[in-house]
Order: structure tokens, then C-alpha cells, then sequence
């Protein structure tokens, strides 16, 4: 059984703690250790990459760590990979000291 971890109660995608293949049942485990609900992968995910929770309509927004870390580009399916194909991200890198933004 492979795992993805929600972080907050709040997300809608969770963080693969390990390769995923499409087609893999998936536990996704709570904040509180629980495991909070089950998926099938619809696609292969990278370990460390994001898993949708639920379905994300396009412009809704995305949820991590219980912030919104960007808005869907397109419509995403529970158990869909969430990564730059289909999230547009508002986590903007830091400034480099030194150089102009």
C-alpha cells in the first residue's frame, strides 16, 4: 500500500511519501496519524510530489500546509499528480541579496 500525508486538515492534495504508480491504492494519512481516506492513483507521482485529495475545478484554489499555495490551471481529478502542468503556483522564490527582484 503506498501512503501520501496531508499536512492540515484543510488540504486537498496530500505528499506522496513514495513513488506512485497509476492504478496504486493509496493511503492518505492525517494530520493526527489516522489513515483519513484511500484513493487511486490516476497517474504516476513522484515521491515528495502532490496527489489530488478531490477534484479541483479550474481556478480553485490549491491547498498545502493549510495555505493556499496556488490555484488550479486546468481541472484536476482526485488521484491526479498536481504539479506546474496544472498548478499555477503563488509561492514566489525569495530575492537573491544583491540582485533586483
Amino acid at each position: 500500500m503506498k501512503r501520501a500525508i496531508m499536512i492540515d486538515e484543510g488540504d486537498n492534495v496530500a505528499t506522496a511519501t513514495s513513488e506512485i504508480e497509476a492504478g496504486d491504492e493509496v493511503e492518505i494519512i492525517s494530520p493526527s496519524g489516522a489513515i483519513a481516506m484511500r484513493l487511486r492513483a490516476l497517474e504516476p507521482i513522484p515521491f515528495g510530489h502532490k496527489v489530488a485529495l478531490k477534484d479541483i475545478g479550474s481556478g480553485e484554489e490549491v491547498m498545502k500546509y493549510g495555505e493556499r499555495i496556488g490555484v488550479a490551471s486546468r481541472p484536476i481529478t482526485a488521484g491526479a499528480w498536481v504539479h506546474t502542468h496544472n498548478l499555477e503556483s503563488l509561492i514566489q522564490p525569495a530575492p537573491i541579496e544583491g540582485r533586483a527582484p
